[in-house]
């Protein structure tokens, strides 16, 4: 497990480092807010369709050749993918760097599968946590450091984005061991890596049914936030690249806490499933509250106050990864990074031109906050698929509290 979470906490760090700047640096290849909108909404759209279609590939191939080569062809694209992003002299250069990029980089999707390999069912929640926490304390330094170089030049973080990358390959080379022996390996089957099928046979996992509609809603509401977050703080309150990366500080912070220290406290006194709702109830209002902000210090206020709403990825993770059996869980959390990467598709083609839409208001108008009223919607839909999914069974451990670190339903 340590070995894994070094990993992790180097590769979010370097993905925190480009948060802050990479709408800038696409601004600065255009000549207005709404033309920078737009422009940022294709970027982010090219990232999310060629994850789509690479992530349940290489989920299926981590599955037959274990997950080391697979993490550490990721850790080389992502290296490539800042060092190109950051000379790129061109529009066209940036959407292309960001195709290649989202092909080759399930990381996220592989480390959940490592992790669900050297853990049992009732330990899963708390251990997501973990790595959740992980991903939390890479956004607590990256972004920082992204906006205090980003204000030096915007093309600094991404060239020590790619030192970063660079360094977990290496570590990964030397020190990362492979945690699925060769017994439990199955072969490759492009039919069932195919993202259509992947997307379909997750919906056939014993006992999640509506859970994918809770998780395609979730999963939209947060990209759409990551696509627009900082082009609206920058619309609304005139923040620069070191607010926001001060900003992504404030989630980093709460995410580790919340996911490395709380979360098995949480478990203690509710399942999963509990906890997932209200994390959902926490994350619609939160959602709300960043849209009718009308200070940026509400912003960071609300990101410390809605301390459930961290729960709710770890919760989910552990459900769908205890649907899985041993030899699948590559291709299962494959198959939910696919359904991630779809719906970070889907947000830049939406949150983007609705911030586009309002982009021409003024500075402190409360239409700016068309996309996160967006977002509190969709969460609210999926609370009430979640709802309505756990509720049929009155006698499930939905409703008593479970074990240390067990999540009732053994993401």
């Amino acid at each position: 497990m340590p070995f894994i979470m070094v990993t992790v906490f180097i590769d979010m760090m370097a993905i925190g480092l480009i948060v802050p700047v990479l709408p800038p640096l696409v601004g600065s290849f255009t000549t207005s807010q709404a033309e920078q909108a737009y422009w940022y909404g294709v970027v982010a759209f090219a990232f999310g369709l060629a994850n789509f279609f690479g992530a349940p590939i290489l989920g299926a191939l981590s599955d037959r050749y274990g997950r080391r080569p697979v993490l550490l062809l990721g850790f080389c694209g992502l290296a490539l993918n800042f060092f190109a992003t950051a000379l790129a002299t061109a529009l066209w250069m940036l959407i292309a760097v960001r195709l290649v990029g989202g092909a080759v980089q399930a990381n996220a999707a592989v480390a959940n599968a490592y992790v669900a390999d050297i853990t049992p069912p009732e330990e899963r929640a708390r251990r997501f946590g973990l790595l959740g926490a992980m991903f939390g304390l890479g956004f607590i330094a990256g972004p920082v450091v992204g906006g205090l170089l980003g204000a030096i030049d915007l093309h600094l973080p991404f060239f020590a984005a790619g030192a970063l990358a660079m360094a977990n390959l290496l570590y990964g080379w030397f020190v990362l061991p492979e945690s699925l022996p060769a017994d439990r390996r199955r072969s490759f089957d492009w039919r069932a890596a195919n993202p259509l099928t992947a997307l379909r046979e997750l919906t056939e996992l014993k006992g999640i049914g509506m859970l994918v509609a809770v998780l395609a809603c979730t999963g939209l509401a947060q990209f759409t936030m990551y696509t627009t977050w900082v082009l609206y703080t920058s619309f609304k309150f005139g923040w620069g690249p070191a607010e926001n990366g001060w900003s992504m500080f404030a989630v980093g912070v709460m995410s580790a806490l919340v996911q490395g220290v709380l979360l098995g406290r949480l478990l203690k006194r509710f399942s999963a499933q509990r906890l997932a709702l209200l994390g959902l109830l926490s994350s619609t209002c939160a959602y709300l509250a960043w849209g009718l902000a009308a200070n940026g210090w509400v912003m960071i206020a609300v990101v410390f106050v809605n301390v459930l709403g961290f729960t709710v990825t770890a919760a989910l993770q552990s459900i769908f990864s205890s649907a899985a059996d041993a030899s699948t869980q590559g291709r299962t959390m494959g198959s939910v990074s696919a359904l991630n990467s779809l719906m970070a598709v889907a947000a830049p083609a939406i949150g983007a031109p609705l911030l586009g839409l309002v982009s021409h208001l003024p500075q402190g108008d409360w239409r700016l906050g068309a996309p996160f009223f967006f977002c509190a919607l969709l969460q609210g839909v999926a609370l009430l698929l979640a709802w309505r999914h756990f509720r049929p069974d009155r006698r499930s451990p939905l409703h008593a509290p479970t074990a240390a670190g067990s999540g009732g339903l053994t993401s």
